[in-house]
């Protein structure tokens, strides 16, 4: 065996906290007209990010909402079949595709 130690309560001290907590859920549903506009982005008001499954035509499903989450400062990214929005503080790194 190596002599390789790792103090992990030490480690801690140096950790920097985040000034921004996330504190939502992600939330799985079908985009498919049956949901409110006005409920999709409530719920990513709130910090939340949606993972919708697209049952249709993904710009004019999401025509009710897309503005306003963008508004918001939120984003959205349509990625085989789904579209994933989130809250401001929640980034989508699509740079591996």
């Amino acid at each position: 065996m190596s002599d390789f130690d790792l103090d992990l309560r030490a480690m801690e001290e140096h950790i920097e906290e985040s000034d921004t907590p996330v504190d939502g859920d992600i939330v799985l549903d079908f985009l498919d007209g049956s949901t409110p506009p006005a409920e999709r982005v409530e719920t990513v008001a709130d910090g939340n990010v949606l993972v919708l499954c697209v049952d249709g035509d993904v710009n004019e499903l999401a025509a009710g909402f897309a503005r306003q989450v963008s508004e918001l400062g939120g984003n959205l990214v349509h990625f085989r079949g789904f579209l994933l929005v989130t809250p401001p503080d929640v980034e989508v790194d699509n740079s591996r595709l």
